[in-house]
C-alpha cells in the first residue's frame, strides 16, 4: 500500500486525499440528519390542567423530555396540576425536545401574617389578596372609625402580624361601624384642663370648643366648670354619648364648688 502511494506523482495523491475528505464530509453531513432526526418535528401536545404523572407519561410517550421548571400555589386547584408549559400546546418543535412544566404545589407555603390593624376595610382586602390569603368574615364592633380594621383574627382568635401562616387561609376582619360605643358622659367638674383632656382622650372622646373666663391665664392648669353636654339631663338622667363625639368645657382659674353634687344623685339611670 505504501509502494502504491510513493509510486504515483505527489499531485495524483493530494488530489486523492482531497477527494476522500470530501466523502467523509459528505458522510457525516448525511448521517448527522439521521442522528439528529433534522427536519422530523412534532406538534407539542396539551397537557395544561393534567396531573403532572400524566403529562410527564404523554409527553414522554411521544419523544419529549420533561423537566418541571416551577411551582406555585393556588388554593382553587388540584394538588400536582400542570399549571404552564413552555413550549405552548400545538408549537411544532424537533422532537427530543424538552418540555417545561409549572405545577401547583401539594402543600400550601407558610407566609407572615401581615398587619391589617387601623387599615381601611378596602385596602386590607387588597393586602390579603396580595399574600394569598382569604376574606372570611366581617364583624362589626362599635367605633367611631367606620370600616377601620379593628382586629384580625384565624380560627376564632387574633392572630399577630408576623405569625406563621399557610396561603390560601380565611381571615376574619372585626371593623368599625362608624357609630362607636355609647356609654355615660363622664363628669369632668373639677379637673384641670389638662387632666380633662387626657379623660377625653382615654374614652375616644374629643375636646370640641374650651372657653376660658377671662381671669384665667394658665389654660393647662385651669378647671373646669362647666361641660357641653352635662353629665345629666334636666330630668337627672345620666346623659350618653359615643365615641368619637365631642365635648365643650368652660374653665376658670380657681376651682369651683358645685352647686349641685351630681354624684349624689340616686340609682341613675
Amino acid at each position: 500500500m505504501f509502494r502504491f502511494l510513493t509510486s504515483k506523482p505527489l499531485w495524483v495523491n493530494m488530489v486523492a486525499g482531497l477527494v476522500l475528505l470530501i466523502l467523509l464530509l459528505l458522510l457525516f453531513l448525511g448521517s448527522l440528519d439521521i442522528i439528529t432526526r433534522h427536519g422530523k418535528t412534532m406538534k407539542i401536545p396539551s397537557v395544561t390542567g393534567q396531573s403532572v404523572e400524566l403529562a410527564k407519561k404523554t409527553l414522554e410517550s411521544q419523544g419529549f423530555d420533561v423537566l418541571i421548571q416551577d411551582s406555585v400555589y393556588n388554593d382553587t386547584l388540584p394538588p400536582l396540576q400542570v399549571i404552564k408549559q413552555i413550549p405552548e400546546p400545538d408549537n411544532l418543535v424537533k422532537v427530543n425536545r424538552t418540555v417545561y412544566l409549572t405545577i401547583n404545589q401539594a402543600v400550601a407555603p407558610e407566609i407572615d401574617m401581615p398587619n391589617l390593624l387601623s387599615m381601611t376595610f378596602r385596602n386590607a382586602e387588597m393586602v390579603l389578596r396580595r399574600y394569598g390569603l382569604k376574606l372570611g368574615d366581617t364583624v362589626f364592633k362599635p367605633d367611631f372609625a367606620r370600616n377601620s380594621v379593628l382586629d384580625q383574627q384565624f380560627n376564632g382568635t387574633s392572630i399577630k402580624p408576623g405569625t406563621k401562616i399557610q396561603q390560601g387561609s380565611a381571615i376574619t376582619l372585626v371593623l368599625g361601624n362608624g357609630v362607636g360605643l355609647e356609654f355615660a358622659v363622664p363628669d369632668l367638674f373639677g379637673l384641670t384642663y389638662r387632666d380633662a383632656r387626657e379623660a377625653l382622650s382615654e374614652s375616644g372622646l374629643l375636646v370640641g370648643s374650651m372657653v376660658p373666663d377671662n381671669d384665667v391665664t394658665d389654660t393647662a392648669n385651669a378647671f373646669v366648670y362647666r361641660q357641653n353636654p352635662d353629665r345629666y339631663d334636666y330630668e337627672r338622667r345620666l346623659n350618653h354619648i359615643r365615641q368619637g363625639q365631642i365635648v365643650d368645657l368652660w374653665l376658670s382659674a380657681q376651682k369651683r364648688e358645685r352647686i349641685m353634687d351630681s354624684s349624689a344623685v340616686q340609682n341613675p339611670q
